[in-house]
């Protein structure tokens, strides 16, 4: 018998029964000769008890041991699946020695197991700050611009940069209520219109200071840029500048085509500035710096990008086969709104979103019961990946709230 102690617990093994396995490691114990050999493949030797010590898990070793016996490997769900795989390789067992049920079960936990740990990276990765207080020493004007770091980045560090972190948030409400003011009739008159400019000035001015100080105060200028929270800073305030840059262009094109053109390249730019000016709402996404909430829901959208196509699919299947029935039964209905199928597109979309705002319904029993199956299935689809969303948003807003409250 081959004498084996592992952690602490004795097995014994015939030595035909480990030399039917030749490529294990207690197979190579009871096949080689070469005592020097032997000792290579155990961590000790008790020449007194002829035993073979491995200083291994135990607990593991009988699913081991009872392959030995039976030539089955066996495989629990209570189990680590890395831990089983690490000792099983140790012993020189392959997998293909499960059982079939076995195996599938060990490799779904092994992929949630991978899974979890990439989420934990990420979430770890998406608290983690742009540049830490490491990053600083040895740089040029490194104490200087660590403080400005912690001023800006880390609303923790000391009560002004709690109150900058607030302000920060409070300039980003003003301004999006400043966007919204401006376009009630009242505030468009001169007066109004003169204090709407005079506040998107001081925001701007903010915003600025404040994406410079991040500037000066970022270690590495490559990874300033390819941060996403930087890029939304500078969509934040470039609409202003350029909205200037436009205006300017605009009295000049006035005055050098006093005569010709003049309408058309003011109209032109006219459009241009009112779309500048609605990229202002993408400052409310600077909110997200701050908001652990709206992390999460980005983070969610990240990582459910697969399960939201998948929605946007069966909507876009949906609209398209209830709209293609719907146009084939009330086509000929007279005074009907679905003319075409392209026409009974906003219908089907509508009533798979189970809005409904009956602008256009059906005449014929025939189109109530096609409008009746598109509730019926926009139901079954809406009830489907909301639940996934909101679960997986739960867990990462409450994992990541935990980190922030450790951190």
């Amino acid at each position: 018998l081959l004498n084996i102690n592992v952690g602490g617990k004795l097995f014994q093994i015939a030595y035909k029964v480990a030399a039917r396995y030749p490529i294990t490691r207690l197979g190579k114990l009871a096949l080689y000769t070469d005592p020097m050999k032997k000792l290579q493949l155990c961590d000790d030797y008790s020449v007194q008890k002829n035993e073979y010590f491995f200083d291994r898990d135990p607990s593991i070793f009988h699913y081991v041991f009872h392959f030995y016996c039976s030539g089955v490997l066996w495989v629990m769900d209570e189990m680590c699946p890395s831990n089983f795989v690490e000792e099983i390789e140790y012993w020189g067992i392959h997998l293909k020695y499960s059982q079939r049920c076995c195996r599938i079960l060990l490799e779904e936990k092994q992929d949630e197991l991978s899974e979890y740990l990439k989420i934990q990276k990420e979430l770890e990765a998406e608290l983690e700050p742009l540049d830490s207080a490491e990053h600083f020493e040895g740089k040029f004007l490194g104490r200087f611009r660590k403080m400005i770091w912690n001023l800006i980045e880390n609303p923790y560090s000391s009560v002004t940069a709690k109150i900058i972190a607030v302000m920060s948030s409070f300039f980003v409400l003003i301004s999006i209520v400043g966007m919204t003011l401006s376009t009630v009739e009242e505030m468009k008159h001169k007066t109004g219109k003169m204090w709407m400019e005079q506040l998107e000035m001081i925001c701007a001015i903010f915003f600025t200071s404040e994406y410079l100080m991040r500037l000066i105060s970022s270690s590495s200028f490559k990874n300033f840029l390819r941060a996403a929270f930087n890029a939304v800073d500078l969509v934040a305030i470039l609409p202003f500048y350029i909205q200037i840059l436009f205006e300017n262009l605009e009295e000049g094109d006035t005055l050098y085509h006093e005569e010709l053109h003049k309408v058309e390249n003011v109209s032109k730019l006219g459009k241009i500035l009112k779309l500048i000016k609605l990229m202002r709402i993408f400052r409310i996404l600077k909110l997200a710096r701050h908001s652990t909430g709206l992390r999460a829901f980005g983070f969610t959208m990240r990582q459910c990008y697969q399960q939201v196509c998948c929605l946007f699919l069966f909507i876009a299947m949906g609209v398209f086969t209830f709209s293609a029935l719907m146009h084939s039964v009330e086509h000929d209905v007279p005074g009907t709104n679905f003319t075409s199928i392209p026409d009974a597109w906003w219908w089907a979309a509508v009533s798979l979103s189970t809005v409904g705002y009956g602008d256009t319904v059906p005449d014929t029993v025939l189109g109530r019961m096609v409008a009746f199956a598109c509730i019926s299935f926009g139901i079954i689809l809406n009830g489907m990946p909301i639940s996934i969303l909101y679960n997986k948003f739960s867990d990462y807003y409450a994992k990541l709230k935990a980190h922030e409250n450790e951190t």
